[in-house]
């Protein structure tokens, strides 16, 4: 396999690029975010091994600006600090792993076969039907350039659709991820929040994403309407 590490201490990148040679891997080292960003254009790998302290460009700019660009090569993220927030930081702006450092190759090697078994999968930052944009990080919905106001329960509606769209869900499927196990109301609670949806992403925009089909559910069309 074909690994990008992009890593600004000289010591550590040089140990990380002989050890992955010495299991058989092909290994390139940028030792900032610019020259980073640029090989995993430029070239396709199988991993990139990314820190977060770079000169020029942070991990976190390198990462947004592939996922971006569609860029699903998978993603670990070095860093020396251990805050939650960082490592929300991280894996938000599209990381699919991290690690605090100090850290154990082994384990490292570990996350990076973990990777590969899953593959470069798609994982946007923001949910989007046409021109219906949802950011979960951020909680935030625009239509067009809109921003549109919703709650944190439509909001949840209108993630699953999403993350579903052009897909039949049923009134149980919306139920069962957005309502947690304890819910014993009316389960006609999914229609009112459709309905409240609609009446604020597709009516005022003269738009009808979100379909209605009897007996099976709901549909949020891939194009958004």
């Amino acid at each position: 396999m074909r690994i990008l590490v992009v890593e600004d201490e000289v010591r550590l990148a040089s140990g990380l690029r002989s050890g992955l040679e010495a299991e058989g891997c092909a290994v390139d080292v940028a030792h900032n975010g610019t020259d980073g960003l640029w090989l995993a254009r430029e070239k396709p790998y199988d991993v990139i091994v990314l820190d977060i302290m770079l000169p020029y460009l942070n991990g976190y700019q390198v990462c947004q600006a592939l996922r971006d660009e569609e860029n699903w090569t998978p993603i670990i993220m070095l860093t020396a600090k251990d805050g939650e927030w960082d490592q929300v930081e991280g894996l938000d702006t599209g990381a699919d792993d991290y690690l605090t450092k100090p850290f154990s190759f082994a384990i490292l090697l570990a996350r990076i076969r973990a990777l590969l078994r899953r593959g470069a999968q798609e994982r946007p930052a923001e949910l989007v039907a046409g021109d219906l944009r949802y950011d979960p990080a951020a909680r935030t919905t625009w239509r067009g350039d809109t921003r549109v106001e919703l709650t944190s329960r439509e909001s949840a509606v209108l993630e699953y659709l999403l993350r579903h769209r052009g897909e039949a869900v049923s009134k149980r499927n919306i139920l069962d991820h957005v309502w947690d196990d304890d819910f014993e109301g009316d389960p006609n609670i999914v229609e009112v929040y459709i309905r409240h949806l609609r009446n604020k992403v597709d009516r005022p925009f003269g738009r009808t994403a979100i379909e209605t089909l009897r007996g099976a559910g709901y549909r949020l069309a891939s194009n958004g309407g």
